[in-house]
């Protein structure tokens, strides 16, 4: 379940052991080079990423720019906004999803200094803790619904009506794994489920004006925050990964890659769906009822 953002993109397998002193949790580009030859090219067009200057939006917004996108990093934290785009030769502007006249703007200036924009990522968003609703703040609740759902729609109603005008565009939320299950995240799960309802809706709203509108379920990616939380003891590991089909956690880069799919010519008949890149969760958990999901096959004796 996506609860958090993350950094970017690097080549090898997952990390294994999260609490090995030994090991370095710093952020590496696991997006190869030799990935810009893709068929998946993005080459000029003006990408968005809201929320992208951290997390799963950075890591869209990586890469979205090594395949030839021209991105706009759209963040309430400038500093470090500025520092993605310039890493990737892309656009720092600050927005706060949840204010209609900050998204507005934020819409207004790429369209005249970038260009009409093609793509759009709402990746912008907020978590909460695990607690029972007796002891959840009325104030949590409500920004968490107000930068999860209400920012997601305000960046929708924005860069989504001048796509329709346009003829032409292509928008992905980012959704979770929470807002298709039970969880006891009572304002975050429901705020993800409403912007899953929401994407379809938008589909089926701008489909005739050439407007494509999906949506990404993360699972439990590997973000920033959600390894300090592991280092801090606040999530097991291991109970995570035993969660999943796959028996592991997804990287920020698999969700950017989803995205990456449906925002292409690859994905051109495909709108109004919701897209789980969550590791098997969602498929793993009944199998707990009967003990578990079964352990990997013993591997062929190769020598034999």
């Amino acid at each position: 379940m996506v609860l958090f953002s993350a950094y970017s993109i690097v080549p090898g397998k997952q990390e294994e052991h999260l609490n090995d002193p030994t090991m370095s949790h710093e952020p590496k580009n696991r997006v190869r080079e030799d990935e810009s030859e893709m068929i998946l090219s993005f080459q000029d067009q003006v990408v968005v990423v809201t929320g992208g200057a951290s997390g799963i939006g950075e890591a869209c917004a990586r890469l979205f720019a090594i395949r030839g996108a021209r991105v706009v990093v759209a963040d309430r934290r400038e500093v470090r906004a500025a520092e993605v785009a310039s890493d990737i030769g892309g656009v720092a502007v600050a927005v706060d999803v949840a204010r209609n006249e900050s998204v507005e703007t934020l819409a207004t200036r790429v369209e005249a200094e970038v260009g009409p924009t093609d793509i759009l990522v709402t990746s912008a968003g907020i978590s909460q803790n695990p607690v029972p609703p007796e002891n959840l703040p009325l104030e949590t609740y409500d920004r968490v619904v107000e930068i999860d759902l209400r920012g997601t729609y305000l960046s929708c109603l924005a860069f989504g009506s001048r796509m329709a005008r346009r003829g032409r565009g292509s928008i992905i939320t980012i959704a979770s794994i929470t807002g298709m299950r039970s969880t006891p995240l009572h304002s975050y799960g429901p705020a993800k489920a409403a912007v899953i309802n929401l994407t379809a809706g938008l589909a089926a709203e701008w489909g005739r004006s050439g407007v494509r509108v999906n949506t990404v379920s993360p699972g439990y990616t590997l973000t920033p925050l959600l390894r300090r939380a592991i280092e801090q003891g606040l999530r097991d590991p291991a109970i995570l990964a035993e969660n999943s089909a796959l028996g592991r956690m997804v990287e920020p880069d698999e969700i950017a890659r989803a995205v990456a799919f449906l925002a292409s010519a690859e994905a051109s008949a495909i709108t109004g769906v919701n897209l789980p890149v969550d590791a098997g969760w969602l498929t793993a958990g009944p199998w707990h009822t009967y003990g578990g999901v079964r352990p990997a096959r013993p591997p062929e004796n190769s020598g034999a």
